[in-house]
């Protein structure tokens, strides 16, 4: 799709002039070698061919840019996705996928390679979030825009397999001083390549 302008370059004295545009990571509408750096916070784990975003970054960047990225990593809210695979099996006699897909480590350092880039350097950082029951998690999720978005969810799930999934949560939790402190894990992929001339097509 054609990018969407939502607002017109600006430029103030001491400042860098700055672009807004709203576009699809796989089909960025940039020429080749247009970037020095390209960077992605928080975003990459959204995009539907993550293959084809990755090749799209490669593209737009000059000989000596820069990749910096960052995205959800595979293992995050295991316990909240295993809860709820659990409590729908028992309720509702079938499963659908309730958390959105994350590529685990070793594949995006697979397909950053596939994508082009020459010894990309691929670190994770897991990062654990306390919370005081699982529906305070849910309710977290929904406020920062990260609620499931796949296709093949059930999109009616009844109050009895949330309750239930509630509970499988709990026994995941970690007894404290003061009662259960429900905790959950996020995996912080980060992702950084200097693309340099030898990455180029051609070029040994």
């Amino acid at each position: 799709r054609r990018a969407i302008e939502r607002a017109e370059a600006t430029a103030h004295p001491g400042r860098v002039a700055s672009h807004s545009l709203m576009f699809d990571e796989e089909h960025l509408p940039f020429p080749d070698n247009t970037f020095d750096m390209v960077t992605s916070s928080l975003a990459l784990h959204w995009v539907n061919d993550l293959p084809r975003a990755l090749r799209e970054i490669k593209r737009v960047l000059k000989p000596d840019g820069v990749f910096i990225g960052a995205m959800l990593g595979g293992s995050t809210l295991t316990e909240l996705r295993q809860s709820m695979l659990i409590a729908e099996q028992e309720r509702e006699g079938g499963v659908s996928p309730h958390v959105s897909p994350a590529a685990n480590v070793a594949d995006v350092g697979s397909l950053m390679t596939s994508a082009g880039f020459s010894l990309p350097t691929v670190d994770i950082d897991s990062i654990t979030v306390q919370y005081s029951d699982a529906f305070m998690l849910m309710e977290e999720l929904q406020g920062m825009g990260e609620s499931n978005a796949a296709l093949g969810r059930r999109t009616v799930v009844s109050r009895d397999t949330f309750i239930a999934a509630a509970a499988h949560y709990q026994t995941v939790a970690w007894l404290e001083d003061n009662g259960f402190d429900i905790h959950d894990a996020d995996s912080l992929v980060q992702m950084e390549r200097l693309m340099n001339h030898g990455d180029e097509e051609g070029e040994d």
